[in-house]
């Protein structure tokens, strides 16, 4: 093979990356030791890799800030209607090269750091992640600001700046261990404190009844002072804004009341309130009830509120006046898109601000709230549904306890009048849960208080409309609809893979970078010998680098001519890590059994983070591990199997890890996996997926053609048919497969742990007795289906075939489609590919 050309050289002759002009990158250089002088206040003799990072993050800044200004002042003049996406999770990642990639500066960039004998590469991974996510949710997100942006919105993201992100996962002896995220530990050049724009939030306290109307007092304040981030769009000179909230003690704070800790505590107290944007709660699709989240989530929608009843009224002909007072107006000017149930408060918050402080009647605030405010939902499974307790609420929050009490009656008075006479029907809709403990129904306010509610996949929201809401569907079915996710071509194409994106580019040209169903075109290069070797050659390289990042960072040596086979997404046992377990035991039994058959090689990679409460979890995590320690060390296996566990998995690694791989593992219980966007990520970067037809899988298959996919198991039909039936019987599949109770035998026996015998036995006691995900009806399906894998992988040629038209059928899932939905079908705007004036840097 020729030597592959360097990170600098090959970038460097990438159309897609700009143009480096000698004007601009001389500028460039200019700019960056500026900042190295006088921000960071250091010179070339005591300067280290962070001070350049910050150098430069700082020189990329400056270029945003023109078209930031350029952008607010924009929307001022123009006044066009807004849209809010609230979300508790941004997950980010780095933001350095998307804002270089976003603004073409790229190669400018590249070649001015190459100038002043830098490594960018190096610059580069001095950047923290920002790691405001959990997972899938989190991202999406994140690729929806983007979209946003370029797709020419007036778009704002809310959220909260957590001081600790998801935490930082370590593997020691093969267990997972937590460590704290402190991101902001250097700084954070990319956001820009507004203390200007303070807003207080209130607290705890009770209500009073009065003759104008209801008083919430004796409250408790925490001030919530907000930290905007910019999201440049892709090269049309538009920068939106993240605005995240930090919380704050006023400084009056526990002085007020003459406390006998005195002075001292009361200071030191002060810590309690500002805890509220301490720390992200680490659970992907698990609610856990306690009050600082409660608090975490009234905080962010207070805030939020309060900036976009501010916008609203101010005018646009540049006075400080009040001019728009006309509330009905609101639903023309704004919209709020509530990103799961974690912002649903901004219902009954609503409803406040309107009712108690803007003097409306309850029936036209009512009819403002529900206009305005639409509701994604994420997850069908019940243990991450939102259900507060009312004491907590009451004690929290009594205003808005009491507001979702007359949001009930009235509703209930509503579906009476629909339903008369059907109170099983009633109590099942009921935004308040009787029991033991009563409790308020997030999903239910969520769907009461808005005009649209979606599933994230066609699959999702046909479960939604059938089994979870199926009452509401039936008393409003014109409110349900769906919006398949995306992800921005952005990040996961263009920067992540830069080398793919120049064979496409040179093929169809650059336009699919913002419409990404002109990857359609490739089909007619399909059988083109040239385009199958170019496709190929690229995904060796990207093999090659990411071989030599693992034995940089872990020390292990893989066989780059192997199949690179990943399941990388939060460890759950709805998505089937241990399903992926069998296979790696079958194959490595059936290795061993016959060593001198021709077996197809294969590395197996797993990477995901257990919840730290996640018991069942940290165990699925040990056991990985576990395989992994006896198959690798195997003489007789020697290359043809690795199982690795990717430690720390998060979105740079995904950036890393996704352009090598050769097969995606999508393996879900069918009905559980609301869409997945980790999956159009391997697709886009030239993977094969075997699958269940679950999630968003579904809609990739029809798009790529199910030929060209690795389907296998039981669909959502077999599945409720199973539960209808006869049941689910783990021990029939166990002692009718010989493959896989030898599987089970050797954890529950120890083979995988011999100092430790029975250090499975709880696994296996799930998998034998109560498991909800069903892991061994799928087994034989998809160890055959594996086997289809292994058979198409010995031709490479026809194996690069098949993903020429996976990448072919991704036009569907850009976040941009997804995001034009958003906007037409919810929001009420048009998405607009034009370009804004450029800021006048310099004349033309």
């Amino acid at each position: 093979m020729s030597k592959p050309l360097s990170d600098h050289d090959k970038r460097k002759q990438i159309s897609v990356r700009g143009l480096a002009g000698v004007e601009n990158v001389a500028e460039l250089k200019v700019a960056f030791n500026r900042h190295l002088h006088f921000t960071l206040v250091k010179d070339r003799n005591v300067a280290n890799k962070r001070d350049y990072y910050f150098a430069l993050a700082n020189t990329v800044r400056d270029h945003l800030v023109g078209r930031w200004i350029r952008t607010q002042q924009y929307y001022y003049e123009k006044d066009p209607k807004r849209v809010y996406y609230i979300s508790l999770e941004f997950y980010m990642g780095r933001t350095l090269q998307n804002t270089m990639v976003n603004l073409a500066l790229e190669n400018a960039c590249d070649e001015a750091i190459y100038q002043l004998g830098l490594d960018m590469e190096e610059l580069e991974d001095m950047e923290e992640d920002a790691g405001l996510g959990n997972g899938g949710l989190g991202r999406l997100a994140a690729c929806f600001l983007d979209s946003m942006a370029s797709l020419g919105l007036a778009a704002y993201g809310y959220g909260i700046r957590y001081e600790f992100g998801i935490f930082n996962q370590k593997i020691v002896n093969g267990w997972q261990v937590e460590e704290a995220d402190d991101w902001l530990r250097y700084g954070n050049p990319w956001e820009k404190a507004r203390p200007e724009y303070m807003r207080p939030v209130k607290f705890y306290g009770r209500t009073e009844h009065t003759p104008d109307g209801v008083k919430w007092v004796d409250t408790q304040v925490v001030l919530a002072l907000p930290y905007d981030t910019p999201i440049p769009g892709y090269r049309n000179n538009i920068v939106n804004t993240m605005r995240l909230w930090s919380a704050k003690a006023p400084c009056d704070f526990n002085l007020k009341d003459f406390n006998v800790g005195g002075y001292i505590q009361a200071v030191l107290d002060r810590n309690l309130c500002e805890n509220i944007s301490r720390v992200l709660y680490p659970n992907d699709n698990f609610f856990e009830g306690k009050e600082l989240r409660l608090k975490q989530e009234y905080f962010v929608v207070a805030a939020t509120l309060q900036d976009v009843v501010r916008r609203f009224k101010a005018s646009k002909f540049g006075s400080r006046e009040i001019v728009r007072t006309d509330f009905a107006e609101l639903p023309n000017k704004v919209a709020i898109q509530l990103n799961d149930t974690h912002p649903a408060m901004a219902i009954p918050e609503l409803m406040r601000v309107l009712v108690d402080e803007e003097k409306l009647g309850w029936d036209k605030a009512w009819d403002v709230c529900v206009r305005t405010c639409a509701y994604t939902n994420h997850t069908v499974l019940p243990e991450a549904l939102e259900r507060w307790p009312i004491d907590l609420f009451h004690h929290l929050l009594p205003r808005h306890l009491e507001i979702i009490y007359e949001i009930n009656r009235r509703f209930m008075e509503y579906v009476a009048s629909k339903f008369p006479g059907d109170n099983d029907r009633l109590r099942r809709m009921s935004l308040i849960e009787e029991g033991g403990c009563k409790k308020v129904n997030m999903a239910h306010l969520c769907i009461v208080g808005s005009h649209a509610v979606n599933g994230v996949a066609r699959i999702h929201s046909e479960i939604l409309i059938a089994t979870l809401f199926k009452d509401f569907y039936e008393l409003d079915p014109h409110k349900f609809q769906n919006k398949t996710n995306g992800i921005t071509p952005r990040r996961w194409l263009v920067m992540c893979n830069p080398g793919l994106a120049e064979v496409i580019a040179e093929k169809i040209g650059e336009e699919f970078i913002r419409d990404l169903d002109q990857l359609k075109r490739l089909l007619k290069f399909v059988n083109d010998d040239a385009f199958i070797r170019d496709i190929a050659k690229v995904k060796q390289e990207n093999k090659l680098k990411f071989a030599v990042h693992l034995e940089e960072h872990y020390k292990v040596k893989i066989n780059p001519q192997s199949m690179f086979d990943f399941q990388v997404k939060r460890i759950h046992e709805y998505k089937r890590q241990l399903l992926n377990c069998l296979h790696m035991i079958t194959y490595y039994n059936r290795i061993k059994k016959e060593p001198n058959k021709h077996w197809t090689p294969r590395t197996i990679m797993v990477g995901g983070k257990a919840a730290p409460g996640y018991h069942t979890a940290k165990m699925i995590i040990r056991l990985i591990t576990a395989i992994g320690e006896v198959v690798n060390h195997d003489p007789v296996v020697g290359d043809r199997l690795k199982v690795i566990f990717l430690e720390n998995y998060r979105v740079t690694l995904a950036e890393k890890a996704i352009p090598s791989a050769d097969l995606s593992e999508q393996i879900s219980t069918a009905g559980t996996e609301a869409s997945g966007t980790g999956n159009m990520k391997f697709m886009l970067n030239g993977a094969l997926t075997i699958g269940t037809m679950d999630g968003a899988n579904v809609e990739m298959a029809e798009e790529a053609g199910e030929e060209n996919f690795f389907i296998f198991g039981m669909r959502v039909e077999d599945v409720d048919a199973m539960d209808a039936g006869k049941g689910y019987h783990a021990s029939e599949y166990y002692n009718r497969i010989p493959e896989l109770k030898q599987a089970m035998d050797q954890i529950a026996g120890g083979f995988f742990s011999p100092k430790q015998p029975d250090l499975f036995k709880e696994l296996v006691d799930l998998l034998m007795h109560h498991d909800r995900f069903k892991v061994f009806a799928d087994y034989e399906a998809y160890i055959k289906c594996q086997d289809k894998v292994n058979q198409l992988y010995k031709n490479p040629k026809e194996w690069t075939k098949m993903v020429i038209h996976n990448i072919a059928g991704c036009g569907k899932f850009s976040s941009d489609r997804t995001i034009a939905q958003y906007a037409r079908e919810i929001w009420g705007m048009e998405p607009s590919l034009e370009k804004i004036p450029a800021p006048d840097e310099k004349l033309k």
